[in-house]
């Protein structure tokens, strides 16, 4: 399970010419293009060809003169994550990396992929749908307690979500989710570490434990602060580790995901994993997961960016 196949191109000519796709309109923008500039750099260190596109209509352009071969894409949220992209690219049979549509939708609707976890008997945190009328968050309190999280539905990045520990911080929480469209989700908070799995090509990398003194990993935590810290190896014994590792290639899998990824979870007090989101287009930034979980393991940051390209293949 953790051993990488051998590279299936040895010469980078046989890519073709790569359309890097980037940035887009949602509030993972930012985040995009910091880990497209990285790739874009990588790309010419391994004597790839490419353009970059900021956002889909000046790659399919490109597309249609004819000087694309296949799609990196890096661009999160929705657009790029959700699979509207994917099913485009499908129809102008274009290869792209990683997931396709399906499984990027599903991945992208934390309600849908929740329920699914849970139809397959993987553990994820029960939730509830916030309506527009506020008699509902009664009962809201009265199923979860505090303290929980506040989530849209279909973004990344912990754009959008906030920590609630007492009943007035509720409204502001929901209006604050609600500024990204689509549902609206509370579920409990899990007390314990939060870990991740990078995947490539079947490959489930070494875990990476977090600790931040912020509440939660949110946003600045992720992109910007130096005082969260990582560790990987996790800390958990080894046997445990391959466990988790499985586990999480099956919540992969359930969500018909395919490529490269991440799977997010909490591990609580009595060792239980509770399955938070699968990424199927992760971070490439300084402060990303998977780059940090491949270095782990001797594989650098170019053989990284190598091996999603070959996910397109």
């Amino acid at each position: 399970m953790n051993a990488l196949a051998p590279l299936q191109i040895s010469d980078s000519a046989a890519f073709g010419h790569v359309g890097l796709l980037v940035g887009g309109d949602s509030p993972e923008r930012e985040v995009s293009l910091d880990g497209g500039a990285d790739i874009a750099r990588s790309f010419e260190r391994s004597g790839i060809g490419y353009q970059l596109y900021d956002g889909a209509q000046g790659l399919f352009k490109a597309i249609d003169a004819g000087k694309i071969d296949r799609v990196f894409n890096l661009m999160h949220g929705p657009g790029g994550e959700d699979g509207a992209i994917q099913g485009a690219l499908q129809l102008l049979k274009i290869p792209v990396t990683g997931t396709g549509l399906l499984g990027s939708a599903l991945s992208m609707d934390k309600v849908r992929s929740k329920r699914l976890l849970q139809q397959q008997g993987i553990s994820t945190t029960d939730f509830e749908l916030v309506a527009l009328k506020g008699e509902q968050f009664g009962h809201i309190t009265e199923r979860f307690g505090f303290p929980v999280f506040v989530k849209p539905s279909g973004l990344g990045s912990s754009i959008g979500i906030s920590r609630v520990t007492a009943a007035d911080q509720l409204p502001e929480a929901i209006g604050l989710a609600r500024q990204f469209g689509g549902e609206v989700l509370v579920e409990p908070a899990v007390s314990g570490d939060e870990y991740f799995v990078g995947i490539i090509d079947r490959c489930a990398l070494p875990l990476i434990r977090i600790k931040t003194p912020r509440e939660f990993y949110d946003y600045e935590a992720k992109y910007h602060s130096d005082e969260t810290r990582y560790y990987c190896p996790s800390g958990i014994e080894d046997e445990f580790e391959r466990d988790l590792q499985q586990k999480s290639l099956e919540a992969f899998d359930v969500l018909r995901a395919s490529g490269w990824g991440r799977v997010d979870f909490i591990l609580d007090q009595d060792k239980q994993p509770w399955f938070l989101e699968v990424n199927t287009i992760p971070g490439m930034t300084g402060h990303s997961l998977v780059p940090q979980a491949a270095q782990a393991m001797g594989l650098g940051f170019d053989e990284l960016v190598w091996r999603v390209l070959e996910t397109s293949l």
